[in-house]
């Protein structure tokens, strides 16, 4: 490999890749650099159901949209895993991008100018007149120190561990965390007969269908999708925020529905606070945990409503949601020991770290500060991350609007700067 490049791109998932498409369109010479192989996180980091909650015409990386050069056939259905990795790799099979598979980053240094990168890699140290950050935030999986408490016989997993229900020991399974890979779990679970008790935080939760038409279609005619960040009205602070569940399995996926899924069984209680052996604490905010996920629900038909209003559209109508159970009294502790429960599952997020990016451009959390992935250091950006533009940023629908942007960045600054060959650090 050659030790200097005009482009240096961290990352070969669907971020990077659309980046290194964006750069080939423009004749841009780069390489791009993954640690693993070409949709790594979508191969191991998801169970074996997982699917999309987007509806497939939302995939539309740039040059390949599911409807376009990829041959998709059911535009309105939802991909599962292993059609996203292929996905993913006929994109990249597509245009032949410059990546280095099995090539971690170890850090990224500004020159001693100021101007230029160093990556130093598992393959060598590398210079490069700008730098694309594309490896989201899922970093470390978050599994909160209350775990330490529960007693070693109890089989514990992060959620990014979870294949299938035949791989967790026999017995129950205590899901903590309601976001949408713990509904979507403990929902597979449930559905293969196991028993569940889950912690339900305060995730918000959206409707499948909603008035003739999947909810995800309704927003996008309604421009929510496209969106800045910049004019949201939680502004940055959205980039934090969980995302609403739902499902995209089966033909239509469905709404995930707590309170029904209660009634067929599954144990819900609201938001863990210790572990102490085999005594489990929880706080007494199930029903307003259940509540306010119905709201978001509910806010979510009123303002399609009055979108159809507004725009005189013929839609059928549907009835308000009436919940189908609340919780009479709170649980707020449970002895294991009086339970089958052999399987904790964190179902609890990822921390990020960038703490390996050695440049002044994070806030005090170290969280990358920019505008639209453009930061304040010459020639250093981020892509692919939640919301770095809009709600799109960080999936399938919208990465491509972010890579062409920053590929008009690189190219502009390009044509400004001559190419600098950086001195590695002695």
């Amino acid at each position: 490999m050659d030790t200097h490049y005009p482009v240096i791109i961290v990352g070969g998932g669907q971020a990077g890749l659309a980046t290194s498409y964006c750069l080939t369109q423009r004749g841009i010479d780069h390489v791009v650099f993954e640690k693993d192989r070409i949709a790594e996180a979508w191969r191991s980091q998801r169970w074996d159901t997982f699917c999309l909650v987007t509806p497939n015409w939302q995939c539309k990386l740039p040059g390949f949209h599911y409807t376009g050069a990829y041959g998709g056939d059911n535009p309105n259905g939802f991909m599962p895993r292993e059609e996203i990795v292929e996905y993913v790799e006929e994109y990249a099979a597509s245009f032949g991008p410059p990546v280095k598979e099995g090539v971690a980053v170890d850090s990224v240094e500004q020159g001693s100018e100021g101007e230029g990168y160093t990556v130093a890699t598992s393959a060598g140290t590398f210079t490069a007149d700008q730098v694309v950050i594309a490896v989201g935030t899922y970093h470390e999986p978050n599994i909160p120190s209350i775990a330490e408490g529960l007693p070693d016989e109890i089989e514990q997993l992060h959620s990014s561990e979870y294949k299938n229900p035949e791989s967790l020991p026999e017995g129950e399974v205590m899901v903590v965390g309601s976001g949408q890979s713990g509904t979507q779990i403990a929902e597979d679970l449930h559905w293969e007969g196991r028993q569940v008790h889950l912690c339900v935080g305060n995730a918000p939760r959206a409707p499948r269908r909603y008035r003739g038409r999947d909810v995800v279609a309704w927003l996008d005619d309604m421009g929510y999708y496209d969106q800045p960040i910049y004019e949201h009205p939680d502004g940055l602070a959205v980039r934090h925020k969980t995302n609403h569940y739902l499902s995209g399995r089966g033909e239509e996926g469905h709404t995930i529905d707590l309170r029904e899924l209660h009634l067929e069984g599954m144990e819900l209680y609201g938001r863990l606070e210790d572990a102490d052996g085999t005594d489990l604490s929880f706080r007494p905010n199930l029903e307003e945990n259940l509540d306010a996920a119905d709201e978001s629900a509910a806010d979510i038909k009123r303002r399609i409503d009055d979108y159809i209003a507004e725009h005189d559209i013929d839609a059928p109508e549907e009835p308000s949601y009436e919940p189908p159970w609340a919780p009479d009294e709170e649980p707020t502790s449970l002895d294991l020991s009086s339970t089958d429960v052999s399987t904790v599952l964190w179902a609890t997020g990822y921390d990020y770290d960038f703490s390996w990016v050695n440049v002044p451009v994070f806030d005090e959390t170290g969280y990358p500060e920019y505008h639209r992935g453009v930061t304040d250091a010459p020639g250093l950006y981020f892509v692919g991350l939640a919301w770095l533009y809009t709600w799109g940023s960080g999936r399938f629908a919208g990465v491509g609007r972010d890579a062409k942007y920053l590929a008009d960045q690189i190219e502009e600054l390009q044509a400004e700067q001559k190419p600098l060959t950086v001195s590695s650090p002695t």
